[in-house]
């Protein structure tokens, strides 16, 4: 691909969202700060995954895989908030909430015993014991709980923010409004082209999330994600004080469908949504405004459940989740090109996004990482048997 000119960087990032600038901040700290960002559209855009101020953080998970990462993520987190003197986190707990005899009351009990394999702290509640300490539920005969006090929001849109900077004040060079046409990987390095202009680097970290397959697909990798349209709505409530962070925990909803919520943010509204809603698409495809359906489909469950929360619709907002077959992250090197360092979210990264950041840049200037990420490397089966089938949920259920 002919070109006008050639700089050559120790690393370059592809995209500048959560998991983008969170790389390249701990590049800044890890590496020499020869580093240079690439993003296809300004910085901060709406267009990602990684711009809305509400999401959850939490210890709670499906597998130790992810709870053995947990303490170190907010340590991360805390690392960034004292480095650039920003509050990121609102830790009012988490309340997962489910009926017995049921899908969710299995999910339930492996996030206990995936907490209690790590020393992590959680209360098992009764219906009895969820409606004393949060009256506004409506909450069916059997229902039972589960909550951890070390859990609450993450503002993404400042975390990414914050990152950003810190990484500037680093040295590290960003460009946006730059798309990457293709990645090459050469016998001496990877050129990264762009519309008139070649870079160079000995690594390159690919955090474009629904954008990385084609884009990967240029360097001869198939990388074989699950795209898939979400949105989260904000409503209005008549008494935000009884959702405020000091009082009102984020919530998870496990039944058939997987719902959850948030504290009021500061205007007074509260965020409720749908994972996994199941409307799958492609960049082609894909639509940046809410679907009025699945926001109907919130506010009759609010209107059930929380009827307090069942306020008039502010806002939606519409993202798309990059998951692997098996809705697990992937971190790490492409088989076979230690030099070309791929991350996806799944639709769960936000959360982890400092220490993945940290894990890729300790990839990208050591070679190694002592943080155990072996279950979400790229060459496991999901990402390379085609026959593998596709996972709705965490806990393991099947899509086919």
């Amino acid at each position: 691909m002919a070109s006008t000119s050639s700089t050559h960087y120790d690393q370059i990032v592809i995209g500048a969202g959560g998991l983008g600038t969170a790389a390249a901040y701990w590049l800044s700290r890890l590496g020499d700060g020869d580093v240079l960002v690439l993003e296809q559209y300004e910085l901060g855009h709406p267009w990602g995954a990684s711009e809305d101020h509400c999401r959850i953080i939490r210890h709670c998970y499906h597998s130790t895989d992810y709870t053995v990462l947990t303490p170190a993520m907010y340590e991360t987190w805390r690392h960034v908030e004292q480095a650039a003197g920003e509050s990121l986190l609102t830790l009012p707990g988490c309340l997962n909430l489910a009926v017995e005899g049921t899908l969710g009351a299995d999910e339930l009990a492996v996030f206990g015993q995936s907490m209690g394999d790590v020393a992590l702290p959680y209360e098992e509640l009764t219906r009895a014991d969820i409606l004393r300490r949060w009256p506004e539920w409506r909450l069916p005969p059997d229902t039972v709980g589960l909550f951890h006090p070390e859990a609450g929001v993450l503002d993404l849109g400042r975390a990414n923010a914050a990152h950003a900077g810190l990484a500037r004040a680093g040295g590290v060079t960003f460009r946006d409004r730059t798309p990457v046409l293709a990645v090459e990987p050469g016998t001496d390095d990877i050129a990264v082209h762009t519309d008139g202009q070649t870079y160079r680097a000995d690594t390159v970290l690919v955090c474009a999330g629904a954008w990385s397959p084609p884009l990967l697909a240029t360097a001869g990798v198939d990388l074989p994600l699950i795209l898939s349209q979400e949105q989260g709505t904000y409503f209005d409530v008549d008494e935000p004080e009884r959702f405020a962070s000091d009082r009102w925990p984020v919530w998870i909803w496990h039944a058939e469908q997987v719902l959850y919520g948030f504290p009021a943010d500061a205007d007074g509204a509260v965020k409720a949504a749908r994972d996994m809603a199941g409307r799958f698409v492609t960049q082609e495809t894909r639509s940046w405004e809410p679907d009025p359906e699945q926001t109907a489909e919130l506010l009759d469950f609010l209107r059930e459940r929380l009827p307090r929360a069942a306020g008039r619709e502010r806002y939606s907002k519409a993202c798309v989740y990059d998951s692997p077959p098996d809705r697990e992250l992937l971190i790490g090197p492409v088989p076979g090109e230690p030099r070309l360092l791929v991350t996806a979210g799944a639709g769960h990264a936000a959360k982890f996004a400092s220490l993945i950041g940290k894990i890729l840049a300790e990839l990208a200037t050591s070679g190694e990482t002592a943080y155990p990420i072996g279950p979400f490397r790229f060459d496991r089966p999901a990402l390379t048997d085609p026959d593998y089938g596709q996972t709705l949920r965490l806990s393991g259920g099947s899509l086919t």
